[in-house]
């Protein structure tokens, strides 16, 4: 009972952001935009360590740590693939962060641009708004549902995209 109500959940979150990527121009600047974004918002906080019990803690490896965790929660099989995706991520972040504090910053600053520019791009060629401007909390379902797309390209979780595709109405498929 509970994982049908976990399957349903998820069918939900991702439909609901489906609704706003049917156009396979807009996804495909998601599949670069999305990562470019994370990408920036990592830099700044790879630049941030305390210590925690004497041992050096980023700021950015808390950050994908509680990601992890919450998109585990909704799907364990892709959960664990977006926190790799995501630990890669980090882990560029804090290459570049290697160079030098201000260029890092100066880095995130244009790639933060050019994410944000082709997520725009994305919607103008479908005509269709940005689904956070509905519901911000749909900034962290972006990742998601861009895992669970490369998954269904790959032949993965036909259920799930049937299950989605059903909640969208059939049209174009995801």
């Amino acid at each position: 009972m509970a994982d049908s109500r976990a399957a349903l959940r998820l069918t939900g979150i991702l439909a609901s952001y489906g609704r706003f990527h049917r156009d396979p121009r807009n996804r495909l600047t998601h599949y670069f935009g999305v990562p470019a974004i994370i990408y920036a918002l990592l830099i700044p906080l790879a630049l941030h360590a305390d210590a925690l019990a004497g041992v050096p803690l980023r700021l950015d490896r808390v950050v994908i740590i509680i990601a992890a965790l919450g998109y585990i929660s909704l799907d364990p099989g892709l959960g664990l693939a977006l926190t790799l995706a995501l630990a890669l991520l980090a882990a560029a972040a804090e290459a570049t962060c290697g160079i030098d504090a201000s260029a890092a910053l100066v880095v995130a600053a244009i790639v933060f641009v050019f994410g944000w520019a082709l997520q725009l791009l994305g919607h103008r060629l479908e005509g269709n708004r940005p689904a956070l401007l509905t519901n911000l909390a749909q900034i962290f379902v972006a990742p998601l549902f861009l895992a669970a797309e490369l998954g269904f390209c790959l032949g993965l979780r036909r259920s799930l995209r049937g299950d989605i595709e059903r909640q969208l109405g059939g049209g174009a498929p995801m």
